[in-house]
């Protein structure tokens, strides 16, 4: 399978909330069903939860993907700023706040960076886990 389709169901699981979208993949065929109930979608296949050739995508928490990666990042980066970091996370938006101060540091396309690579490393651990073969 090409990891840009299964990036991209990753990246659908993973845009809301835990269990609010959900995606299969297949190990035999590499192709991809996306299920959210928002959206008014359901192409998860009728054997997708008895059959051992799907397995469901993970959330990007489900990776340590949220804010572990951000700690992540900050220790590297900007270790002496942690615990003004850490003020964004006690309140709503701390996303939007901690990228506009990465912006304003001029660490924005850093991050980015940083939070595609160790993405692309986690999935294709999980693809590793979980038997799933990437082609390119």
């Amino acid at each position: 399978m090409k990891f840009s389709e299964l990036e991209l169901a990753f990246h659908f699981v993973s845009f809301g909330d835990p269990y609010e979208n959900s995606a299969y993949v297949s190990r035999s065929t590499g192709q991809t069903f996306v299920c959210s109930d928002a959206a008014g979608i359901d192409e998860t296949p009728e054997d997708a939860n008895s059959s051992d050739d799907y397995v469901e995508i993970p959330h990007k928490n489900d990776l340590d993907l949220g804010k572990n990666l951000v700690w992540e990042f900050v220790d590297r980066e900007i270790p002496g700023l942690k615990d003004k970091v850490r003020g964004f996370f006690a309140h709503r938006g701390a996303y939007a706040r901690y990228k506009s101060f990465l912006a304003d540091l001029e660490l924005l396309d850093a991050w980015h960076r940083f939070e595609d690579d160790r993405t692309k490393e986690e999935i294709l651990e999980w693809c590793k886990d979980n038997g799933i073969t990437i082609d390119d």
